[in-house]
């Protein structure tokens, strides 16, 4: 694969799941880790990503508020963001995790909604403040400035102590045969405690990101209630994960 190339195929993995790390991308480009560096310092001085200590951070993640110029995939996202915020009721208490597509949903949540919001995601939190009608919890601890989501012991204690109606989880990869995964181990475990604490798990991703794989296993696919993407329930692309038994809007 000649640079020009290897560094494209970075960049799309960037966008697409936020977060790349390094040892990964020398698996799937099959070269070597100073290889790699070279390529995510020289991308990042051009401004392309951010370096991080392992790998690499999309700018959607390098500030509290995303532009838009920055949220891949935006209006994927957005119709995504409409199915899941038509399942939200007044009186319901919400579990939310972090992410644009998280963000597009706390964006397309009807003005005169009364419900109440759990999460631990400084710019999602930030966003539901600005609804008239509803009641904002954030849960507390130490922030992880690559997602940008409140992780660690006292997160994830704070969250079993909680009963939500429903949650909606944004997600780096899912697949068939290895369920819901990522890439960033507080994360997910601070997932999985959202799964534990919700009656209703709910997750949302384009559909790109459908048949990926990330390192670290969040749930299996009888765990997850509903798959919300931009695609129409009855869309070809689906048919697998309809013939497995899980519920699409």
């Amino acid at each position: 694969m000649l640079k020009k190339e290897r560094q494209a195929y970075i960049l799309h993995k960037v966008n697409l799941h936020n977060k790349v790390l390094s040892t990964q991308l020398c698996e799937e480009i099959q070269v070597s880790e100073d290889t790699i560096r070279r390529d995510l310092q020289e991308m990042a001085e051009e401004g392309k990503l951010i370096k991080v200590h392992g790998g690499a951070l999309s700018h959607s993640f390098s500030q509290v508020t995303f532009s838009p110029k920055e949220v891949y995939s935006q209006e994927n996202k957005m119709s995504i963001a409409r199915k899941a915020a038509s399942l939200i009721k007044d009186g319901m208490f919400v579990l939310t995790s972090g992410g644009t597509t998280i963000m597009e949903l706390a964006k397309a949540l009807h003005p005169g909604l009364k419900a109440t919001f759990i999460s631990g995601s400084i710019p999602a939190v930030l966003e539901y403040m600005n609804h008239p009608n509803i009641d904002v919890i954030v849960i507390g601890d130490k922030v992880s400035k690559s997602s940008r989501i409140t992780v660690g012991s006292e997160a994830i204690s704070q969250i079993k102590r909680i009963k939500a109606d429903i949650c909606f989880l944004g997600i780096n990869a899912i697949d068939l045969n290895h369920g819901v995964t990522d890439n960033d181990w507080e994360v997910v475990m601070i997932k999985r405690a959202i799964i534990e604490a919700s009656q209703k798990v709910v997750c949302l991703t384009i559909s790109e990101k459908m048949e990926s794989i990330q390192p670290l296993h969040v749930c299996d696919l009888k765990d997850v209630d509903l798959l919300i993407t931009e695609l129409d329930s009855a869309d070809p692309q689906l048919q697998q994960y309809r013939a497995a038994g899980i519920n699409l809007l």
